[in-house]
Parts: C-alpha cells; sequence; structure tokens
C-alpha cells in the first residue's frame, strides 16, 4: 500500500495528516503550534514540522505543503532568511498596498494585470514595505518565497525553490492569464527582482526528501481545501472561521476592479475566485458572550426563534469590514423593538448576519459568471446546530457539510497522490458529508431575510456606521 503525507503549514499550527494514497483514508495525524503574532522566524515552522511529523514521515512515498498564503519570507545569497517572514495577517504594508494601487493606474490596472486589487495582506505590498522601511535589511534579499514553498525547500534538501500557479497568484505579482511573474510589478514593489521560485504545473513533482519520498509542488491553503474537498466547478466553499471565506472552482479566471474578488488560481490547473469577510465565528462567540452564555447554549436560543428573527438585523461588521470594504466600520443591531428584545431573537440575528454576509459573498460570485450550484459548509462555525439549520435558507442552494476534518492537509496529501500516480486528474478520493435540507417555505423565508438585511446594510452604508475607536483598530489584522 501507498502512503502520501499531506502538511499544513497554517499560521496557528503545523499539522500532518498521513493517508492511504488509493483511498485516502486517514492513517495518523498530529499537529504543533506555531508563535503567535504576525511576523515569524520561518526556523518555528521547521521545527512545529519536526514534531508535528516525528516518525509519520519515514516509509511514505510522496508528501506535499499546503501553506498560509502572501506570507513573505526573504532569504539571502546563502539562503539565510534575512527577516521574520511577514504573515498575511501583518498590515502594516496597508499604506504600501495603496500607494502601489495608485502607482499603476488604479484598481482596474491590477485586476486587468493579476486578478486581483492588492490589500495589506498580499506578498508584493511587503515587498514595498520592506524596501522603505528597511532599506539595509532589503538590499540583503537574492529570493523571495512564500510560506509553503520554504518549507517545501527545506524538505527537498534546499535545492532550487519551487512553488505552485495556486499559490503563486497570491503574491499580486503573477498573472493568471498567462500563467506568469509580472516582474515589472516587483520592480514596481521593490525597485529590482530578486530570485523567485519556478512555478510548477498542478501534479508536477519538486523533488524527494531525506527519506526518499516525492515531494509535490504544494500550494495554498485555500487551494489545499479545494483539493481535499474534492471541490469541482459548481462548488463553492463556504468557510466559517475567524473570518469567512467563499471561494469556488472555476473555469476561467476573473478579474473585479472593486477588489471585492480575488482572482486566484486553484491547485488543479483551473481557477479560484475568492472572497473574504473578517466577521464570521467570532460574531457568534460575542454575541453568547453578550447574552452570558456558552455555544450550545446561544445554538439551542437561535433554534427556538423563527426566520428574520423577529425584525431583528445584525450586521456584524464587529472589526470593521474586508467585504464590502469598510474597516473602520462598526456593528449594527437594527429594528429593535420592545416586543424582539428577547436573546433567542438576537441569537438568532447573530447566525442570519454572519451569514447574509457570506452570501453577500455568493453573490460577488455570482456576478462574475461564477455557477454556484451546491455550496460547501466548512470551518468552526459550521458546526453549530443553528448555523446548519439556516444556512440552506440565507445561502439559497443545496449545502452540504462535509465531515469535520484537517481539509488544507487532506488536500496536500491528496496532491501528493496525484504527482506519485502520474494520472491526468487527482485520485478520486471520497467525502463524507451531510445535506442540509431546505424546509418547507424556506427559500421565501430566506429570500425576506435576505432583503431585510440588504436593507439594512445599504442603509448602513449611506452613512449609518461609525468608526472603530483608535484603540481598537490599531489591533485590528
Amino acid at each position: 500500500m501507498a502512503t502520501v503525507a499531506g502538511i499544513d503549514c497554517s499560521t496557528q499550527s503545523t499539522k500532518v495528516v498521513v493517508c492511504d494514497a488509493d483511498t485516502g483514508q486517514v492513517l495518523a495525524e498530529r499537529s504543533a503550534p506555531h508563535p503567535e503574532g504576525t511576523e515569524v522566524d520561518p526556523e518555528a515552522w521547521w521545527l512545529a514540522l519536526g514534531t508535528a511529523a516525528a516518525g509519520l514521515l519515514d516509509g511514505v512515498d510522496a508528501l506535499a505543503v499546503g501553506g498560509q498564503q502572501h506570507g513573505l519570507v526573504a532569504l539571502d545569497e546563502a539562503g539565510a532568511v534575512v527577516r521574520p517572514a511577514l504573515l498575511w495577517n501583518d498590515v502594516r504594508s496597508a499604506e504600501a498596498a495603496d500607494q502601489l494601487i495608485r502607482e499603476l493606474g488604479g484598481p482596474a490596472a491590477w485586476a486587468s494585470a493579476v486578478g486581483s486589487v492588492p490589500v495589506a495582506s498580499f506578498t508584493v505590498t511587503k515587498l514595498r514595505w520592506l524596501a522603505e522601511h528597511e532599506p539595509e535589511r532589503a538590499s540583503r534579499v537574492a529570493s523571495v518565497l512564500l510560506p509553503h514553498d520554504w518549507v517545501s525547500w527545506r524538505l527537498g534538501g534546499e535545492q532550487e525553490p519551487v512553488t505552485d500557479r495556486g499559490d503563486a497568484s497570491g503574491t499580486g505579482y503573477w498573472s493568471p492569464w498567462t500563467g506568469e511573474y509580472r516582474s515589472d510589478l516587483v520592480e514596481l514593489a521593490f525597485g529590482r527582482v530578486p530570485g523567485l521560485p519556478r512555478v510548477l504545473p498542478p501534479s508536477a513533482a519538486a523533488g524527494h526528501s531525506r527519506h526518499g519520498a516525492l515531494i509535490a509542488a504544494g500550494t495554498g491553503d485555500n487551494m489545499a481545501a479545494a483539493l481535499g474537498l474534492a471541490a469541482r466547478p459548481g462548488d463553492v466553499v463556504v468557510s466559517i472561521g475567524t473570518s469567512g471565506t467563499v471561494f469556488a472552482v472555476h473555469e476561467a479566471p476573473t478579474e473585479d476592479p472593486s477588489g471585492t474578488v480575488a482572482g486566484f488560481a486553484d491547485a488543479t490547473g483551473r481557477f479560484l475566485p475568492l472572497v473574504c469577510t473578517l466577521n464570521a465565528a467570532r460574531v457568534l462567540e460575542g454575541t453568547a458572550r453578550t447574552l452570558g452564555v456558552d455555544l450550545p447554549a446561544l445554538d439551542r436560543l437561535a433554534l427556538g426563534a423563527p426566520p428574520g428573527a423577529g425584525g431583528l438585523v445584525l450586521l456584524p461588521y464587529l472589526d470593521g469590514e474586508r467585504t464590502p470594504n469598510l474597516p473602520g466600520a462598526s456593528g449594527l443591531l437594527a429594528g429593535l423593538r420592545l416586543a424582539n428584545m428577547r436573546p433567542p431573537l438576537l441569537a438568532r440575528a447573530a447566525v442570519e448576519g454572519v451569514l447574509c454576509g457570506l452570501a453577500d459573498g455568493l453573490d460577488a460570485l455570482r456576478a462574475h459568471g461564477v455557477a454556484v450550484g451546491r455550496v460547501l459548509l466548512v470551518g468552526g462555525g459550521s458546526r453549530s446546530a443553528a448555523v446548519q439549520a439556516a444556512a440552506p435558507l440565507v445561502l439559497g442552494a443545496p449545502v452540504l457539510v462535509p465531515r469535520p476534518a484537517e481539509y488544507v492537509a487532506l488536500g496536500a496529501a491528496r496532491q501528493a497522490a496525484w504527482a506519485l500516480a502520474g494520472t491526468a486528474d487527482p485520485p478520486p478520493w471520497p467525502l463524507e458529508h451531510a445535506s442540509l435540507p431546505l424546509p418547507e417555505g424556506g427559500a421565501a423565508a430566506g429570500t425576506e431575510v435576505r432583503a431585510r438585511y440588504a436593507e439594512v446594510r445599504e442603509g448602513a452604508l449611506r452613512g449609518l456606521l461609525g468608526p472603530v475607536p483608535p484603540a481598537a483598530a490599531a489591533g485590528r489584522t
């Protein structure tokens, strides 16, 4: 039996799963934490991998790495790290993003060049920040890698650095139309063009580990998750974690001058347009805290309330928002009356507010020609019974809930199995899931919930949203 390993180098931890290459059955898994912060010495990832993978990689036939997108790993001529890696959630380059957008000619110019409008998370903005604020360090940079590239490079004995088109598409200097780097954009940001990892085809091999295992190209975390979920064109993944993401497998690249939809590539040769919201599972946690209950109790309260929450609408921009782009916004609870000032209705409004924000993401994808056939609901927030009850109503599409699993690591393992097999398509690993039924009258109820939410949202956008206090804004990522 051939075995493969998938490594998820995420913001919080390294996770390793070992699977049967033919069936995807998980044979072993383990994790180890990463240091907190928005900049991290990459060596911490290597140490965490050593802990998580101890004894697990011996004898595997192939492996691959799925990593947090966008992070900047800068190396000197000797391959030494020049400074701690700047992670996706480090926002010090927000001003640099604004500068670069202006210098290229505006958001539309960026969308047509790389499919996305850069924000502080993108690697290209971090390059500009480094050049401006740490010129001595910048002068020593010989090559620039992403987190997954660096881990794969270390696993392969520090040979030629490589990446894949999925992770490259989140840098802000790779074109989804040509499949090539835009070196002019690197030079615009950094003043010169350092070495960049070679972009491998989806099922290609990057080399071999010291144990003799084939190393696949690896990819970014969202791309790996889509591969782990066996997402296909027409599938949209809705993830309810600390933040919310909505992304779909699509046959063609997208460009959105508004910046709402990021025009990423996926790990199979297709594309992965993505929308991100800042407020997801934390909204439910905050509401539970406000009501003085735990999350299971919040579920019970919300399940006891009707759709529409008795007229209560929560616009959940509690930490500002990215979709729509309102970094200084605050949340809004609308429709308060004596009759609906009750805990079950507030709990229901919180659940519906989170889902309506994600449904706006679905609408943004539809507006760019992305088909929405079925929704795969994942992330910690997807385990909420109240979320599962409301999701088919609010999202307006068939909803499947895959069994809880480490889908980024599973996607990396599936990519490794693909590279090992040398086939045209990834191995057809099965996906265990539950289907959420749409209750009778649910479509009409969902339409009404969305309409009321849209009414409140549009009113807020006309000037009712207050700013986030400076102390709160300073800590937001």
